[in-house]
């Protein structure tokens, strides 16, 4: 998201940045008072320089952010998959609790007559293993039926990889949150680098980072033509509604978003269930040019698929541009386009 930070003139070319962005520990510490290594003595860093790092420290937040947002979904997933799996477990555990109490009062209509058969016994053993292993003595032993004894060996089994299923599930959330974790730590670190650098520029060239919408805080500039659809149309007013809202790491509103966290939930208000990061939403719909892009239509950026915007017309996008800016508009070509899909 670093092109659409930068000042009129052109900024430093993608390769310039990818440079940048490797040396970014030792341009920050150059920021903060120390030189970069390969800096003469003496040399400081131009603020320029800063910028570009900034840019590129953002640019590493929000793919961690994005990162982030799709092992939160994923641990959210597994665990919805793991509440139903446990239900099941329940509802299985409660059907094979009828079945042994079918076959506990035929063991007990037996023992009332004076014998109860021993085949019959080893089926009512509470060890599942010893009574699966032997189950097929019992078929042969003619006690039940075979149809009954089908059904209680169908329901221990299910039982059994219902089990199964929610230790592999509880496994899996396990490393999901540990990802989030990880991720957040990521964001984290490149946000608190960039805040640090930002102090370090000049009045000025900060404000570039801190300004308002594009708007100008008047009012929403008009639609360049109509949106595609009645739901293209409910998200696009639900964006514009959004603009001035904070920007938010994780978050997709209603109260702060952050990029992809923002299409989600002004399509949400047209009904419409998107991904929820910027590389699944390119693939939400048909992808078209630039050229035939109408309002609502998402504009996805950067190679990485790392950052979405929603266009409004008249060359300009929606978005939600970067930690401690603001939901507002920017002109479509802010960075390089990946792609634009309509929904």
């Amino acid at each position: 998201m670093a092109s659409h930070r930068r000042p009129t003139q052109p900024g430093p070319t993608r390769s310039a940045r990818v440079t940048v962005l490797s040396a970014a520990l030792a341009t920050a510490a150059a920021a903060l008072g120390a030189a970069p290594a390969d800096a003469e003595p003496g040399a400081t860093v131009t603020p320029r320089a800063a910028r570009s790092t900034v840019d590129g420290l953002f640019d590493q937040a929000e793919q961690a952010t994005e990162l982030y947002d799709r092992a939160t979904e994923r641990a959210d997933l597994l665990r919805a998959r793991l509440a139903r799996t446990q239900d099941g477990i329940a509802r299985g555990q409660q059907r094979l609790n009828l079945l042994r109490g079918a076959l506990g009062a035929l063991a007990g209509a037996q023992y009332r007559a004076g014998a109860i058969d021993p085949s019959l016994a080893l089926l009512l053993s509470s060890d599942p293993d010893t009574y699966l292993d032997r189950a097929a003595t019992l078929e042969q032993a003619g006690v039940l039926q075979a149809g009954d004894l089908r059904q209680v060996r169908q329901a221990q089994r299910a039982l059994a990889q219902q089990r199964a299923d929610a230790h592999h599930d509880l496994d899996e959330l396990r490393r999901s949150r540990t990802q989030v974790a990880r991720h957040k730590r990521a964001v984290q670190e490149k946000l608190d680098r960039a805040r640090k650098l930002l102090k370090t520029l000049p009045t000025a060239q900060r404000a570039v980072y801190d300004r308002a919408s594009r708007s100008g805080g008047g009012g929403l500039p008009p639609l360049g033509a109509l949106p595609v659809s009645g739901r293209a149309a409910a998200a696009v007013l639900a964006a514009r509604g959004a603009v001035g809202r904070p920007y938010v790491w994780g978050a997709n509103g209603p109260h702060g978003f952050d990029c992809s966290g923002l299409m989600q939930w002004a399509y949400a208000q047209a009904g419409v269930a998107l991904p929820r990061t910027s590389q699944e939403q390119r693939y939400a719909g048909r992808q078209i040019p630039l050229s035939q892009a109408r309002p609502g239509d998402l504009v996805v950026y950067r190679s990485d698929a790392g950052h979405v915007g929603m266009y409004m017309g008249n060359g300009q996008v929606v978005h939600a541009p970067y930690p401690g800016a603001r939901v507002r508009y920017d002109p479509v070509d802010m960075m390089p386009i990946s792609s634009v899909t309509r929904v």
